[in-house]
């Protein structure tokens, strides 16, 4: 097209009157509409978002969280299991002390008492006996 021809296009005057108006008014508002709208969707969306992360960064932090505390469960729980055991152990010995047969033989064996009429040899140890021999080899 010419410039010739544009300018004419561009000459050509719109009607005014009420509905060329009111057209014109409502194709406004309804542009305004869409702006909106699309703002509003976006701000939306974007409250969507920092919501998502923030719950997925916070769902991340409570599984490492309950992760690291059901280890530490598992430890607590072997160490219950060692205490019970030896709390096992330690009631066998106070029913064993309780006993005056048992508390007589430790005391002999311990502490090299004798009953009357015994006699107490001692004999050395397999590791005593090994390093006796190894001083006299050298």
């Amino acid at each position: 097209m010419s410039k010739r021809q544009k300018q004419q296009f561009n000459n050509v005057r719109t009607l005014e009157n009420d509905y060329v108006r009111s057209t014109e008014t409502y194709a406004q508002y309804t542009k305004k509409q869409k702006v909106r709208t699309r703002r509003r969707v976006l701000v939306f969306g974007l409250l969507a978002s920092i919501i998502l992360i923030f719950l997925v960064s916070t769902s991340i932090t409570q599984n490492k969280r309950l992760a690291e505390k059901q280890e530490y469960k598992k430890e607590v729980m072997a160490q219950l299991e060692d205490a019970k055991d030896q709390q096992h152990m330690l009631n066998l010995q106070i029913k064993k002390l309780e006993d005056d047969d048992y508390i007589a033989k430790l005391a002999r064996k311990e502490y090299f008492l004798s009953d009357d009429g015994e006699i107490i040899f001692t004999i050395p140890d397999d590791e005593e006996n090994d390093k006796k021999s190894s001083k006299n080899n050298n």
